[in-house]
C-alpha cells in the first residue's frame, strides 16, 4: 500500500514538473509572439520608435517569464536553494514591474498610443487592472512561499493575469474579438491549470478557485468599469 501510494505521488509530481514547465514556456512564447512586432523584433518591422520607458518596461516584463521558466526548470531539477534566490530577486522585478506598468499605462494614454478605434481612456483600465490583479496575486505568492503547492498556483496565475496586453497584440486577435477574445485566449491558461489539478489529483487547489475566480471576475468589471463617467473623468485627468 505504502508503496502504491508512493509510485503515485512520484508520478504526480513528475507531471507537475512538465505541467509547469509548458505552461512557462507557452507564455513565454505568447509574451514574444505578441510583442514580437512592435519590441523583440521591432528592427524587421515599420512601428513608432519606443520610447526608453517602453524599452525599460518590455526587458522587465519579458524578464519576469523568463524568470518563470527558469523558476520552473530549477525546482524540475532538484535546486530549491537557486529557485528562492532568484525568487527574490524576481519579488523585487514584480515591483519594479507594478511601477513601470503603471507608468507605461499612462505614457500610452497621453500618447494615444493605444489599439484603432478605442478610446484610450477606455483602454486604460486593462492594463491598470491587469497590474493590479498581477500585484495581488504576486503578494499573495510571497506571503505562500512556505507552502510550496499554494505558491507556485499563485505564482502562476500571477503570470496569466498579465498575459491579455501580450495576447492583445497578436496579429488578428484584438481585431476579430476585441477585448472579449483577448481575455477568451487568456482564460484558457487559468482552465488548463485547474483541469489539469483535478486530472492528476481529482480535487481543485483552492488557490486556483480563489485566484482563477478572481482573474476571470476581473474581465467583465474591467469593461464596464472602462464606460463609467468616473473612469472616464480620470482618464482626461491623467491626460492632462
Amino acid at each position: 500500500m505504502t508503496s502504491a501510494t508512493s509510485s503515485t505521488t512520484l508520478s504526480t509530481a513528475s507531471k507537475d514538473k512538465i505541467f509547469y514547465i509548458s505552461m512557462a514556456a507557452a507564455m513565454a512564447v505568447t509574451v514574444f509572439v505578441g510583442f514580437a512586432p512592435t519590441f523583440f523584433l521591432k528592427v524587421f518591422s515599420d512601428s513608432p520608435p519606443l520610447s526608453p520607458l517602453l524599452h525599460v518596461h518590455g526587458a522587465a516584463f519579458a524578464s519576469w517569464y523568463l524568470i518563470l521558466l527558469t523558476q520552473a526548470t530549477l525546482i524540475a531539477n532538484g535546486r530549491p536553494d537557486i529557485h528562492r534566490l532568484l525568487g527574490l530577486a524576481g519579488f523585487c522585478l514584480a515591483i519594479l514591474m507594478v511601477v513601470l506598468g503603471v507608468a507605461a499605462a499612462i505614457g500610452a494614454i497621453r500618447s494615444n498610443h493605444t489599439p484603432p478605434g478605442l478610446d484610450p481612456r477606455s483602454f486604460l483600465v486593462l492594463p491598470f487592472f491587469g497590474i493590479t490583479v498581477f500585484a495581488i496575486l504576486v503578494g499573495a505568492g510571497f506571503l505562500a512561499r512556505k507552502r510550496p503547492e499554494t505558491h507556485k498556483r499563485l505564482m502562476l496565475l500571477a503570470s496569466i493575469a498579465m498575459l491579455d496586453a501580450a495576447i492583445a497584440r497578436i496579429p488578428g486577435v484584438f481585431a476579430f474579438g476585441g477585448p472579449l477574445a483577448s481575455f477568451g485566449l487568456q482564460d484558457l491558461f487559468v482552465i488548463a491549470c485547474i483541469v489539469y489539478d483535478f486530472a492528476s489529483r481529482r480535487r481543485i487547489h483552492p488557490a486556483y478557485l480563489v485566484g482563477g475566480l478572481f482573474i476571470l471576475a476581473m474581465q467583465p468589471l474591467r469593461l464596464v468599469v472602462s464606460q463609467t463617467p468616473w473612469w472616464l473623468a480620470f482618464g482626461d485627468w491623467l491626460k492632462g
